[in-house]
């Protein structure tokens, strides 16, 4: 051991690198290998066939394949025996207090630094896309309700919050968020997304960086790339894919968490793309991703996505090689466990592997865990003010108020003929009808601690107080007579309450009917990772319910409580009121009830499309002209039923004054879009103001408009405000005929409105000068709202 070497990596006043360098060269091949991979101490699973409408009581798994690696795992010994480089999901495995937990992490950091000769711990990390994973911890809404309220600062302040929990309790990295942009609605992982643009999942899941390492936990970037371009979206599926929508659309994200998010993290998808799987791409996890972006953290494996090199892509003949395959490519940290990269000692001394490969990995760890901390003298596993965990309280007030507040703002008002708001004081006969009106389970995620772990365990036990929509219902209306019905389950066929739930809307002034979805795993539910659909029919029979239901002739305001948008264009002018809720958390019960009684004035827009009819998938609104409606070409319509940025509002805004800066900027200039936005209705109210580019003529084909800028503005019944958007022609680059990012001279058209569809003001500006090779985009629309005559901005 060098002396030397201990002191200086020990030395707090010296930069991060080199502290890792020092103590990386004075590591044995064994120790750093130690440090590559991870341990998970997880229950042996089989593979549950358990429906989602019965609570799974044990079994199942909860990552991709797990049970099939339950036999080759190491003890915790073995796997500490040089050292540890992760922990993996102490909190978020089984359901754990904070007392246990704390307990449960100090006991293994001991043994993971007593393991090695420089006492280095073990970096913990936890999944984090609903909130923090853990028994009794608050339950966010899901990624996609983040999407619907187009608000980045409330999702920063979310993710902050996330990350402090996360903290108090001794985790250092949160695995999210999830940077898919959504391409098919029928994939599981839809409710995961933050919507199907990449400028809104860029702008959303940045501020999500933000917040989550403002906390001092690292946030992972997923999936790192293609994974939602699945064929037929389905989970895992082979992705075919041309360069430019993969730069443009799927990569854009992750490039913006990189280069403006400063993201510590990034997690490899498990797809293969034109035949290269992820985990095996230089291009992608080293020449893209480090060399062009900039990116200086970790690259972290999706749970055995090495394994699966040879599992199941075979592009490697063993487990071994398939750790050679991935640590080439730029995998630094092999997750869950160390598997592959256990193996890698023996290829090293053998010459199969340079030792420098390993080291570039090992330098990157040490230096991350040099800037959380870990290699300070003072150390400590969880923070001094911790103690034993007993006075940790994961669901304060607090964060069930942002819950709340991340739901409000996430409920869409999709249609409404005048019946909504209901009536506080109503003494009307209201049916509640629907198998998601009194499951407090479909208003959480896939990711969810109840969803993804507790429900292997109980039953009944959420470990957080989740009220139902007819919970948030009662409080609402106190004076109401309510009737409750399920009708049927969220998938079983099981069509014997469907009288019972007519009955009760014919006796009724008012029906509340809620359909959807309930999340789980691997086919055990309606959404979520592994539970894909043929098409975008409502689960099970819903349908038959809702058609039944309707032919009463009761009003009807149905309520989605979805992961995914369903079809409902057979309804849409058939039911008095449409309401959208995506998966809303845990205060999201009361969030849908407040949208319905008015205390909440829906403000949500939609981060996808809602589709008319169950078919015709894939669609998006970012498709190209000959992608749109083509009538007298094709007899199918893919247009939605509602469009990719649309939301009602119980007041209006109206548009007006659209200018621009100048009509004419070079291709490195920039144009200021400004537009006035009256509230003319006669209640509060927010909107948000949505900014889109159009190329009419280009050197490529390009989509027909794509969103570049947004803006939530709250205004008085009344007020204004004037929305400026400061647009760099960088925000026109694409990517161009030789592959190239370019800005290219000509017309661009900027329009704003309330949605993809409705656009009521316009500007054309021309592009002067060169082409111009952009490497180093402006990646974000600054936008500055200004109040006007006095009126709040």
């Amino acid at each position: 051991m060098k002396q030397h070497a201990v002191a200086l990596w020990r030395d707090v006043s010296q930069p991060a690198e080199a502290r890792a360098q020092a103590l990386l060269d004075a590591m044995s091949l064994s120790e750093k290998i130690a440090q590559l991979g991870g341990f998970w101490d997880r229950p042996e699973t089989e593979p549950s066939s358990d429906v989602v409408d019965e609570p799974v009581a044990s079994g199942g798994d909860v990552a991709p394949m797990q049970h099939a690696f339950d036999q080759a795992r190491r003890s915790f010994a073995d796997a500490t025996a040089h050292g540890l480089g992760q922990l993996t999901r102490v909190f978020g495995t089984a359901p754990v207090s904070p007392t246990a937990g704390v307990a449960a992490l100090r006991a293994a950091q001991a043994q993971a630094t007593s393991g090695s000769s420089f006492a280095i711990p073990a970096l913990a990390h936890e999944e984090c896309l609903t909130g923090f994973t853990a028994y009794g911890a608050t339950v966010y809404p899901a990624a996609i309700a983040w999407g619907a309220t187009f608000d980045p600062e409330l999702i920063e302040e979310m993710a902050h919050a996330i990350g402090s929990d996360m903290r108090a309790v001794g985790i250092h990295q949160g695995l999210s968020p999830l940077l898919d942009v959504v391409r098919d609605y029928r994939w599981g992982r839809v409710e995961e997304t933050i919507g199907e643009d990449p400028y809104l999942v860029g702008t959303l899941g940045t501020a999500y960086v933000r917040g989550l390492q403002s906390a001092g936990v690292v946030a992972t970037l997923k999936h790192f790339a293609g994974y939602p371009a699945s064929k037929a979206g389905r989970n895992h599926a082979p992705v075919s894919i041309g360069p430019r929508e993969f730069t443009d659309v799927i990569l854009a994200p992750f490039e913006m968490a990189v280069r403006d998010g400063g993201a510590g993290s990034v997690m490899n998808s498990y797809s293969d793309i034109d035949g290269l799987p992820a985990a095996a791409s230089p291009e992608l996890l080293t020449t893209i991703l480090r060399d062009r972006w900039g990116f200086e953290g970790t690259v972290v494996s999706d749970y055995w996505a090495i394994a699966f090199l040879d599992l199941q892509h075979r592009v490697s003949p063993d487990r071994a090689a398939s750790g050679a395959v991935a640590l080439r490519a730029g995998v630094d940290v092999e997750l869950p466990d160390a598997d592959a990269y256990a193996r890698l000692e023996s290829l090293v001394a053998s010459g199969e592997v340079d030792e420098s490969l390993v080291d570039r990995s090992v330098l990157r760890v040490l230096t991350q865990k040099v800037g959380l901390g870990l290699l300070d003298p003072d150390w400590q596993v969880v923070p001094a003010a911790t103690g034993d965990g007993s006075s940790i309280d994961l669901d304060p007030p607090g964060n069930r108020a942002l819950a709340r507040r991340v739901a409000d703002e996430s409920v869409v008002l999709l249609a409404n003929c005048g019946i909504l708001p209901l009536d506080r004081s109503s003494t009307a006969r209201v049916a509640v009808i629907g198998p998601t009106a009194d499951q407090s389970r479909s208003f959480l995620g896939c990711y969810s601690f109840p969803n993804h772990v507790m429900v292997h365990h109980s039953a009944d036990d959420l470990g957080v107080p989740v009220p139902s929509l007819l919970d948030g219902l009662r409080e609402a209306l106190p004076l109401a007579e309510l009737r409750y019905e399920r009708g049927v389950p969220v998938l079983d066929r099981d069509s014997s309450g469907i009288a019972a739930a007519v009955r009760a809307a014919e006796d009724a002034e008012l029906v509340v009917l809620a359909v959807g979805d309930l999340a789980a795993l691997f086919g055990r539910g309606t959404s979520g990772e592994g539970c894909d659909v043929e098409d975008l029919r409502l689960p099970g029979l819903q349908d038959d319910l809702v058609e039944a239901v309707l032919a009463t002739g009761t009003p009807v305001v149905l309520v989605a409580v979805t992961g995914r948008p369903y079809a409902l264009g057979a309804y849409a002018d058939r039911c008095a009121a449409l309401v959208q809720a995506f998966m809303p958390g845990e205060e999201g019960g009361r969030a849908v009830a407040g949208v319905l009684t008015g205390d909440v004035n829906p403000s949500g827009h939609l981060p996808v499309g809602i589709p008319r009819s169950p078919g015709g998938q894939p669609y998006t609104y970012l498709a190209p002209p000959l992608g749109q409606h083509s009538d007298g070409i094709s007899n199918l319509d893919p247009r939605p039923l509602f469009p990719f940025g649309y939301g009602l509002s119980y007041t209006e805004f109206d548009y007006e004054d659209i200018r621009v800066s100048s009509q004419e900027i070079a291709t490195d200039g920039t144009v200021h879009v400004s537009v006035r936005v009256t509230n003319v209705g006669d209640r509060s109210g927010a909107d948000v103001v949505q900014l889109y580019l159009s190329d009419p003529v280009a050197s490529i084909v390009r989509p027909v408009r794509t969103l570049i800028g947004f803006a939530r503005v709250e205004l008085d019944a009344g007020e204004s405000a004037v929305v400026d958007f400061a647009v760099h022609a960088d925000r026109t680059a694409f990517t161009g005929i030789d592959l190239a990012r370019i800005v290219e001279p000509g017309e661009v058209v900027l329009a704003v409105g309330h949605s993809s569809e409705d656009l009521p003001l316009a500007a054309s500006v021309q592009l002067v000068g060169p082409v111009r090779r952009v490497d180093s985009p402006v990646l974000v629309t600054p936008v500055l709202v200004r109040a006007e005559a006095g009126v709040r901005g």
